[in-house]
């Protein structure tokens, strides 16, 4: 069994900033400004995931599972308990447009889990929904997610302890968050669409050494999220908008003391001032 999430006040330790009034709606437009340099970057990952892999899939995977290989859903999954668990390192994960789901957000219980083993991936198109997690990667390293719905959990996807998280091209929506890590280095989190998640789009704690860029981030109480102890991350060209705070270093830090770089990020509101593109 999947051991309990520590709670959010580990996890993030939010403090909520009293906002006089809420972000005027706005248009929401697709920034652009690093797409080209990336362009190459983001052809040979997508290459990557398109390569025929050749092992014989398991097509019979049952909730409560441990998997490993290469893992083909042909069904939906309606789980009491947990979902499935990574057994070995590679292992690759295809919803295949099915979907995984829990007995509800105030469980215990884990739609994926990925404990200590490395280059996992877990690919949609498909849904996981109502568990307190719906990813928990911790102590892996090159786990990715991509292309997924993660929906009405406590958190969608929760990192402790790993490096080299990739989360690329995901719907997150409904969580009370949607991303959170903790004590974890060199994630990046690029082109996903983060939505309605109550307390943070993105929250980090004492995470480092990462990228988050080009994601959408609306309507939470703090669109991103970065704590004292996190340093050393980007946060590029991002739309956070119609959140209570769009972009929150630490509760107003000043991003020199722990060297958080924040650039072209179209947003409204920010703690500290100056982090939006023109504010």
């Amino acid at each position: 069994m999947v051991a309990t999430i520590v709670s959010f006040a580990v996890i993030g330790g939010l403090i909520m900033q009293p906002i006089s009034s809420m972000a005027q709606g706005q248009q929401i437009q697709q920034n652009s400004g690093n797409q080209a340099q990336d362009q190459g970057q983001q052809d040979n990952q997508a290459q990557s995931r398109d390569q025929q892999d050749t092992r014989t899939p398991t097509t019979t995977a049952a909730c409560g599972q441990v998997v490993e290989g290469l893992v083909e859903l042909n069904s939906n999954l309606n789980c009491s308990g947990d979902g499935l668990i990574v057994g070995g390192d590679d292992t690759t994960i295809r919803l295949n447009g099915h979907t995984i789901m829990g007995p509800g957000p105030d469980s215990s219980k884990v739609g994926v889990s990925v404990g200590n083993q490395d280059g996992v991936r877990i690919e949609g198109p498909g849904t996981i929904e109502q568990f307190q997690a719906g990813i928990l990667a911790s102590g892996a390293e090159g786990t990715m997610v991509t292309e997924l719905i993660l929906e009405d959990n406590q958190i969608a996807i929760f990192s402790t302890g790993t490096e080299g998280l990739q989360a690329m091209q995901n719907i997150i929506t409904r969580n009370s968050i949607g991303m959170a890590s903790h004590s974890s280095n060199a994630l990046e989190l690029r082109e996903n669409l983060l939505t309605g998640n109550v307390l943070a789009g993105i929250t980090f704690v004492a995470t480092g050494e990462s990228l988050v860029s080009t994601n959408n981030v609306i309507e939470s109480e703090n669109g991103i999220f970065v704590d004292p102890q996190s340093s050393d991350n980007n946060i590029e060209s991002n739309n956070v908008l119609r959140n209570k705070v769009d972009l929150n270093n630490a509760n107003g830090l000043a991003t020199n003391v722990n060297q958080n770089g924040f650039s072209d990020n179209n947003c409204q509101i920010s703690n500290p001032s100056g982090l939006c593109i023109g504010r």
